[in-house]
């Protein structure tokens, strides 16, 4: 084994244990979410920890990431860590000025800047509200579920006016480590060790994961980091002024069963899924649930009391039903996204523990393909 082989086996171990650290972490946080009486958080984080071990150990064994860029995500996962812990500390030192400024109030006046607004809201106030929050705040949330639509560009670009974002980032990767090649080469090897070239359908199938993972890892940090030491630490909630729920309190927040659902998703499609199968689950996962409760919560007449004890509305479900048969019958076909919309129905309704947003897009795709094999119909409309 030479000297770059073993880095390359260093980096795939760090990036596995890395899964299974966060593995653990997640299924204590849903222990004692359970055991605190927040039954969905505390499921829904253990089904995150199981998803987390399966990435663990299909790392170990199949690689996600060819070398480099194993690698590259580690650093990636150092460089979030660090960048918590420093935005950890300027809120510690936030919080004892306060302290100072409550026992002496001739030190309080002027504008405060940003982050003291910030840390004065995340701790004079509750910061799980209720479960009704405003319309506004409805919209906010349901607003990041679009960045399901990035994934879409990065594996398949837009129609035949941009490549796949993936398939410019590795072009642009190559043109630069060329241009850097002495400095590349002693911390990453021989050029030669690149896996990919240009206009390499694969870098797109590579890159599109590790835009999932890295994704994933920024959302989990600063989530472990809100739910082990207080929301007022979170980056995540800083840089998104998100508005945290009861369901969030001793559990992962919504964003990390999403974005854990797509990694499991990917991985699927990685191990032969159907594409197209894969990117209806994703996109549904996105734009139907944002569509059920933004029409439910503006519209919604007829309440629907689910099996979680939830209310819901008509309108919402069928909103949701509709843009899920919707999605389907662009990508899959007419067939294929009735299967789609029944799936995105049951896990909307059923469960009576487990987020949704973790559910569809891994249910979602395995359904469908699971009628592509019974049925043998064409898929999309090629």
């Amino acid at each position: 084994m030479d000297y770059w082989t073993a880095v390359d086996a260093i980096y795939n171990v760090t990036l596995s244990l890395s899964f299974f650290i966060f593995m653990f972490l997640l299924f204590n946080i849903g222990r004692k979410g359970y055991k605190a009486g927040n039954r969905y958080g505390g499921v829904s984080s253990i089904i995150c920890g199981i998803c987390f071990m399966i990435f663990g150990y299909v790392n170990s064994i199949l690689r996600f990431f060819l070398y480099p860029y194993n690698g590259f995500m580690v650093w990636w996962i150092g460089i979030i860590l660090l960048t918590n812990l420093i935005f950890s500390m300027i809120i510690k030192r936030e919080k004892r000025k306060i302290q100072i400024e409550n026992h002496d109030k001739t030190l309080e006046g002027g504008k405060k800047p940003i982050i003291r607004r910030y840390v004065d809201r995340m701790t004079k106030e509750n910061p799980y509200e209720s479960e009704e929050i405003t319309f506004k705040m409805e919209l906010i949330r349901k607003s990041f579920h679009l960045t399901g639509l990035l994934i879409v560009l990065a594996y398949f670009g837009f129609f035949s006016l941009l490549y796949p974002v993936t398939r410019i980032v590795n072009d642009s990767v190559i043109e630069l480590i060329n241009d850097i090649k002495p400095a590349y080469e002693l911390l990453w090897g021989d050029l030669s060790l690149y896996p990919y070239s240009t206009a390499d359908f694969q870098a797109v199938i590579g890159l599109t994961m590790m835009a999932l993972i890295g994704a994933l890892m920024f959302a989990l940090i600063s989530d472990l980091i809100r739910i082990i030491w207080g929301p007022e630490y979170s980056v995540f909630n800083f840089l998104t002024k998100s508005m945290l729920r009861k369901k969030e309190k001793n559990a992962a927040g919504p964003q990390i069963y999403i974005i854990t659902g797509f990694v499991f998703a990917y991985m699927l499609y990685m191990a032969g899924l159907h594409i197209l199968a894969v990117f209806t689950g994703i996109l549904i996962a996105c734009l139907s649930d944002a569509a059920a409760a933004l029409i439910g919560r503006r519209y919604g007449k007829h309440k629907v009391k689910v099996k979680s004890k939830d209310t819901k509305s008509l309108e919402g479900f069928l909103a949701g039903m509709l843009v899920a048969y919707i999605i389907g019958l662009i990508i899959v076909g007419p067939i294929y996204a009735i299967i789609g919309a029944v799936i995105f129905f049951i896990t909307d309704y059923f469960p009576v523990y487990t987020a949704d947003n973790i559910l569809n897009p891994i249910c979602i795709p395995i359904g469908i393909q699971i009628f592509i094999v019974l049925l043998g119909l064409p898929v999309g409309w090629v």
